[in-house]
Parts: structure tokens; C-alpha cells; sequence
């Protein structure tokens, strides 16, 4: 027996391979991820984690060789994956620890590159409505912005899912592509739920269910699931590429006449149709736990941090209510 900071350890264990504990946690792990989630981590795992660790035994890997790989990794990598693979060898490690094969877990306290957060594409209802006419498909792009779906929510919607009556779609699927394969899963949260779209929206949704039976697909030709296209070539990208140029030249001709500039139409991803319907929902009055059901997130307070930028306005009206507060109490 080996004794490890204050834990005796069995040289035998701490002998195992990264490489035999990783396959086993890939395996277990599998049944508790999305697909879309799964192919990340097997993606990391194979690319990254495997090829520097598999053959390492866990009694061998110290703390400063984690963080100098982390920091490599950092060099040409971006955050995300960064932390992926690094989460996977933390997660296999901390296995090792459990299975007393190690004493403590080398990948724990690592310093990983600090979260840049980015400026998200909030369009306004006009910009949403001259995408929507540049694209081709305008009803899909209305009603991703103002109902908040995701896009595998979106596209994986049924007409079973829709009362047109009551206004209510019932997100129940989640249609997401995985290595160019459409999986069809739950939504992301696991959490069925139920999202009301607004009146105008209702010829939209008549026309998308018109002709189809209740098994079909909403959007699309009933039969397979709509997709965006690449980053490229996509119907959804050729879209914004339209508005953007009509902005250039109106933009264009304001420098030239010394007006002011219009707003541009920012470069965005369908998903940032889903960041538009919060901000027209929070915009419009709607409260937290309002935009948390809409959107599906686990609490208000993932809403809440997700969008703060957005309730920056609300913080301004509590001052003014609290000095009005103030000054009338005191007036008494």
C-alpha cells in the first residue's frame, strides 16, 4: 500500500489508465446527456482529452500539468471546448477519487479562460418584420420572435401540438441536428411546457397546419424536419444578407446627405430570433417568471441572468418609485 496525502491507495489502482476510466465514463455518461450533448463530448474526449491523458495512469497526473495543458488549450481553442474537455477529465478524475484509485482530483481548481460576454442581436418588431419579408420562409421567422421557441423546438412541432383555439402550443419534441443527423429528443430543459403565441400570428399558424394531419410537421412540408441551411449558403443567412445590404446603402446615402445613419440589421443566427422575443416580451411589459415559462428556462433567476441587460431599464424605475415613495411619505 501507497499512502497519498493522508489516504492510503493500492499502487494497483492508481495504476488504471485515463484511457480505460474514460471509456467506461463515456458510456455511463451517454444515457444521462442529449444526443447533441453526447457528440460534443465524445467529439472532446477523442480530439483532445484522449490523445494527451489516455495513456497516463490517474496516480501519475499532477494539478500543474492540468493547468499548463488548460492553458495550451486556451491558446486556439475557445472557451466552450476549453471547458468541455477540461470538465471531462475533472469528471473522469473525480471518478478515480470516488473509487479510492487516487486521493484527491488533480483537475479540480484549474483556472480556465474567463467568459467573455458577448453583445447579443436584439432586432427590433421592425427589423423582425423586414427579415421575415426578405425571407423564405416569413411566417417561421415571426413566429420564432415572438413566441421564444428554439429551433429544434420549433421545427420539431407537430399539428397535434397546436390549439389554435386557446392560442397554445404544447412544446413536447425537440428536433436537433447531430452530426448532420436529425435526433428527436425532449426539450432541453426535459421539461414539457406550454407557450401561448400572439393573435396575429394565428393566418401564420392556419396556413403552416393547412392540409396536414395531426402527425405532420408544422413547418416545412410536413414530412421532414426544416433546417436553416449552412452558414453560407442558408436561406436563413441569405435572408440577412439581403436586409444588411437594403441598410448599407441607406446608410450609404445618409453619410452622403449628412443625415443620421439607420440602424443596421446586425449579423445573427435563427437562434437570436429566440434573444429578440424576450426583448420584445420585456419590452412590452411582460414580468421575469412570465419570459422564464415562455423561454422554458429551469428558474427565473437563469432569465434573469441571461438577460439582465435587458431589466437595466427596470432598476431605473425602482429608483424613481422609491425617491417618489420617499418624498410622499415625508410630505404626510
Amino acid at each position: 500500500m501507497s499512502k497519498l496525502q493522508g489516504a492510503y491507495i493500492a499502487p494497483s489502482d492508481s495504476r488504471v489508465t485515463v484511457a480505460v476510466l474514460g471509456a467506461a465514463w463515456l458510456t455511463a455518461h451517454q444515457s444521462t446527456v442529449k444526443p447533441s450533448t453526447f457528440y460534443s463530448d465524445e467529439s472532446a474526449w477523442r480530439v483532445h482529452v484522449e490523445p494527451q491523458w489516455g495513456s497516463r495512469s490517474v496516480g501519475s497526473i499532477r494539478h500543474t500539468e492540468v493547468q499548463a495543458w488548460v492553458a495550451l488549450l486556451a491558446r486556439d481553442r475557445s472557451r466552450t471546448l476549453v471547458a468541455r474537455a477540461h470538465g471531462m477529465l475533472a469528471a473522469i478524475l473525480e471518478g478515480a477519487v470516488k473509487d479510492k484509485r487516487i486521493s484527491t482530483n488533480p483537475a479540480r481548481d484549474v483556472k480556465l479562460p474567463r467568459k467573455k460576454k458577448g453583445t447579443r442581436a436584439y432586432l427590433s418588431h421592425q427589423q423582425v418584420e423586414r427579415l421575415a419579408r426578405a425571407a423564405k420562409y416569413p411566417d417561421l421567422i415571426r413566429f420564432l420572435s415572438y413566441t421564444g421557441l428554439r429551433w429544434g423546438e420549433a421545427t420539431g412541432l407537430r399539428v397535434k401540438h397546436i390549439d389554435q383555439v386557446s392560442r397554445r402550443i404544447r412544446i413536447e419534441e425537440n428536433a436537433v441536428s447531430v452530426n448532420g443527423q436529425i435526433v428527436i429528443g425532449t426539450p432541453k430543459t426535459h421539461e414539457r411546457r406550454a407557450v401561448v403565441f400572439p393573435p396575429f400570428l394565428d393566418q401564420a399558424i392556419s396556413r403552416a397546419c393547412k392540409g396536414k394531419s395531426s402527425e405532420d410537421l408544422v413547418w416545412g412540408d410536413g414530412l421532414k424536419h426544416l433546417r436553416s441551411g449552412d452558414l453560407r449558403r442558408g436561406w436563413f443567412v441569405a435572408a440577412v444578407a439581403r436586409v444588411r445590404g437594403e441598410d448599407e446603402i441607406l446608410a450609404a446615402e445618409a453619410r452622403a446627405s449628412g443625415n443620421a445613419e439607420p440602424n443596421m440589421m446586425p449579423k445573427l443566427t435563427p437562434h437570436d430570433l429566440r434573444h429578440t422575443a424576450a426583448s420584445l416580451a420585456i419590452s412590452a411589459g411582460a414580468n421575469v417568471k412570465a419570459v422564464q415559462r415562455m423561454l422554458g428556462h429551469a428558474s427565473a433567476a437563469m432569465t434573469l441572468d441571461t438577460y439582465s441587460d435587458l431589466y437595466e431599464d427596470d432598476l431605473e424605475s425602482v429608483a424613481v418609485a422609491l425617491d417618489s415613495a420617499r418624498r410622499l411619505r415625508l410630505e404626510q
